[in-house]
């Protein structure tokens, strides 16, 4: 690659006549390395720095600094070939000498040469490691002081020069000066030659001209042709500016400044700029949104780029143009299809699907219907993000989501105004922007989880995101425009909505999504969680067979909880163990059966121990609810010797434990009617424990469970081991509604109890409940706490505890060990 150089760089004069042999001396010869340049015609005399690149060049210049050997430098033909041959070359050029190399930050050298005498290439010698050529010296022969013709041409060049100086106002006096005193006449004739700004053909001509005389005469003309063009230029201008009118004038301007910021690299802001306004025009913006892009336009145009607004503004006129103000995507409102698409992606979930379906059928209906503003509540891991993209999938819109989760700064929702440094968007401007339409489906995920602090309230915010009657003129902090949300189908994911602002919580359409049944989880695991790990653990179909049976036991001895997240990493766990004994063994199909589990996925986790838990007074399995979905719990009591202190254990808070002295009191005032001894209060102390003693629990829902206990280890009767209960209990022994049905009787399903008590005023809960479960479930609806006592300690029964342990029934139920 020739190296390239400005042609117009600064020059200095050098004293080359000492030393060197003249045209009498006899023709010389000899061989050099050539430096091809390009955009450049170095002269004889001139002290120039050349920006050399290419590794052979490099080398070049390195080895002839060294060894103190001159260079040849040939201007290029065409300055566009990179890898020029002996043909891309002129013929004469100029031998140089490497004063001082210079390393520049990029590796590349910055090389001071020197011109010494023209030379002419007669042929190349070598070309690797660098092109190597027969070269013949061309010295300038001596010119008599008093040829009087030669003196006159001299004058002449210098006159035109120091005319060319008043015309050029950045002409260099310092460069002029040096040159004016230059008293060898060729060595003032290339030096001129170099200064002068014509193009590089014309400069070569120049340094081919042999004869002095003939040099000197170019020069006058070639000045004089520049000093005309000077002055007619001058001449028009000032014509020009003395003719134009007003408006005339201000055009003149207008492209004088052009001129100008294209000199100053400023031209490609002012194309951005007319780009812009070209987008303004084409843009679909209501009018409002378009007389503020024009203002910010306006402005931007008359502005420097080096002022720090610049940016500012380009980037809000950016945004302005980026909105999709009036593009949206066309909903697909066949409800069949969409209804199919749903149940491809996600298993059940019935209540939702219901939701979406009717919106999409009123969508059908009445065309301009605001978007929904739904809120999936539920455990994790159920699917409630991903129902998100399956409906904007069945739906035909652009889907995008944020998290809320640890969102503490109400500018993450209104955005920052744009006076400070860094300021962008809100998160919603951001994700409709991203979307690329202004009806997408927008999940605000963990919508539980948002914070507050000294920035604000992020709900707080929300309230006017989440409105109707508010978000067709949502206004964004940065923007400053209002943009309509009305279209946008918001869908918010919670965990639990005791975390959410009320006012927030009444904005929203709350759906729960339950906990997954056994069944539901073999269907899902089936058709969804098995095929996807497959795929990515490289399995094809008949390579893994995993029965129902398999499924059943992997859900129940190794996963529990709510949603699917862990059942699919057990699968994760059987896929990556069937591909190493596949890759190892060669097997081309494996069957996984039950007593294999332990192979492949890591050591269980969860036994069958309710049974053994209840073997003895005192102990009872209510129901708790917990933000991840309902869960058994167990009571356990014990009595001693003592003046009737009653201790509580297990992490138990303010409202369980009032719970416990309501119960103790409801036994107390009816020792009678229960079988208990009148004065335990006086003679025993009771302690009340509840395991999972890290875990902090609280709830009046455990009041029934409480007294059960309590009351079996009084009457020294063992409880049942197949039933669970919960609800809450009054002084009067009335059995109180509590929340959370649905999530409990799911709790004790996936243990394996199939008795659960319940308050009567919960019976309409029960509906909630999938029929699957309701009828393996047998339900008793009680009102007092008498009936809960006769149907948990039935009065027969009468037994030491080690007589209870050889009756007791093994029941298959899973509980986590501690």
């Amino acid at each position: 690659m020739a190296e390239q150089n400005d042609q117009n760089a600064n020059t200095s004069p050098v004293n080359t006549d000492a030393g060197q042999p003249h045209a009498g001396d006899g023709m010389q010869r000899d061989l050099l390395a050539v430096l091809p340049l390009r955009n450049i015609v170095f002269f004889p005399g001139q002290i120039m720095p050349l920006f050399v690149g290419r590794p052979s060049s490099v080398r070049l210049v390195e080895e002839a600094h060294q060894a103190q050997r001159p260079v040849l430098v040939l201007t290029q033909r065409d300055s566009s070939i990179d890898m020029p041959q002996t043909t891309d070359l002129y013929d004469i050029g100029t031998v140089v000498r490497v004063v001082k190399i210079y390393t520049m930050p990029d590796g590349s050298k910055s090389v001071v040469v020197q011109g010494l005498h023209r030379a002419r290439f007669h042929g190349m010698v070598n070309e690797e490691p660098y092109i190597t050529a027969e070269i013949e010296h061309l010295h300038e022969e001596p010119h008599a002081s008093e040829d009087v013709e030669l003196s006159a041409l001299v004058s002449n060049v210098r006159s035109q020069l120091k005319k060319l100086e008043g015309l050029l106002p950045d002409f260099n006096p310092e460069q002029l000066n040096l040159i004016m005193n230059t008293q060898e006449l060729s060595n003032f004739a290339f030096l001129v030659a170099a200064l002068l700004n014509i193009t590089v053909p014309e400069k070569q001509e120049l340094l081919e001209t042999m004869e002095l005389r003939e040099l000197l005469n170019k020069l006058v003309v070639a000045l004089s042709k520049t000093i005309q063009r000077q002055e007619l230029s001058q001449k028009i201008q000032a014509d020009v500016q003395e003719s134009i009118n007003k408006a005339q004038r201000e055009f003149f301007l207008r492209e004088q400044l052009r001129a100008i910021k294209k000199e100053l690299g400023e031209e490609k802001e002012q194309l951005e700029v007319d780009e812009m306004r070209k987008k303004v025009e084409d843009a679909q913006m209501p009018e409002e949104v378009r007389k503020v892009v024009e203002k910010e336009l306006s402005r931007l145009s008359v502005m420097s780029p080096a002022a720090a607004e610049y940016s500012v503004t380009r980037n809000y006129v950016d945004w302005l143009l980026e909105m999709p103000w009036m593009e949206s995507t066309e909903d697909n409102i066949e409800i069949p299809h969409v209804r199919q698409k749903l149940d491809e992606d996600h298993y059940g979930l019935e209540t939702v699907k219901k939701r979406i379906l009717e919106y999409l059928a009123v969508r059908k209906l009445k065309n301009d219907m605001r978007g929904p503003i739904l809120c999936f509540v539920g455990p994790p891991g159920v699917g409630k993000t991903s129902l998100g993209r399956s409906i904007a999938d069945a739906m035909g819109r652009k889907y995008v989501r944020f998290s809320l989760g640890g969102v503490r700064d109400e500018a993450e929702i209104r955005g920052h105004r744009r006076t400070y440094v860094g300021a962008l968007p809100g998160r919603i401007i951001q994700s409709i922007k991203k979307a690329g339409s202004n009806n997408p489906v927008l999940v605000l995920d963990e919508i539980d989880k948002v914070g507050m602090d000294f920035r604000g309230d992020p709900t707080s915010a929300l309230l006017e995101v989440l409105d109707p009657e508010q978000n067709v003129n949502f206004s964004d902090h940065y923007l400053e425009v209002p943009f309509d949300l009305s279209r946008v189908l918001f869908i918010a994911t919670a965990n639990t909505l005791d975390t959410i602002q009320p006012a927030l919580r009444d904005r929203m359409e709350i759906i729960e999504i339950p906990s997954y049944i056994l069944d539901e989880k073999v269907h899902i695991a089936r058709r969804h969680l098995l095929p996807k790990q497959l795929r990515e653990h490289g399995l094809e179909e008949n390579q893994l067979e995993l029965s129902d049976d398999v499924l059943r036991d992997i859900i129940d001895r190794y996963t529990r909880e709510s949603g699917v997240r862990n059942l699919e990493r057990k699968l994760a766990d059987i896929c990556r163990g069937a591909a190493r004994q596949i890759a190892e063994e060669g097997r081309g199909e494996i069957v996984i059966r039950t007593e294999e589990l332990s192979d492949y996925i890591t050591s269980r986790k969860f036994y069958p121990e309710v049974a053994e838990r209840i073997c003895r007074p005192g102990i009872a399995t209510g129901l708790a609810w917990t933000p991840v979905g309902g869960d058994i719990l167990f009571i356990e009591a014990t009595k001693m010797k003592g003046k009737g202190r009653l201790i509580i254990t297990g992490q138990v808070r303010d409202v369980m434990k009032e719970s416990v002295q309501a119960a103790m009191s409801y036994i107390a005032s009816n020792a009678k009617e229960l079988g208990v001894n009148p004065d335990f209060r006086e003679t025993l102390d009771i302690h009340v424990h509840v395991p999972a003693g890290a875990v902090p629990k609280d709830g009046p829902s455990a009041g029934v469970t409480m007294l059960a206990a309590l009351t079996s280890l009084l009457t020294d009767r063992i409880m049942r081991n197949d039933l669970a209960m919960t609800g809450e209990i009054t002084l009067r022994g009335q059995v109180l509604p509590i929340g959370g049905v649905k999530e409990k009787v799911l709790a004790a399903h996936r243990a394996g109890i199939r008795t659960v008590l319940l308050p009567k005023r919960n019976a309409d809960d029960l509906s909630e409940i999938p029929e699957a479960v309701r009828k393996e479930i047998t339900f008793h609806l009680v009102e007092e706490m008498h009936e809960v006592l006769d149907i948990a300690l039935p009065k027969k029964q009468r037994k030491s505890r080690s007589a209870a342990k050889d009756t007791k029934k093994t029941i298959d139920i899973a509980t986590e060990i501690p």
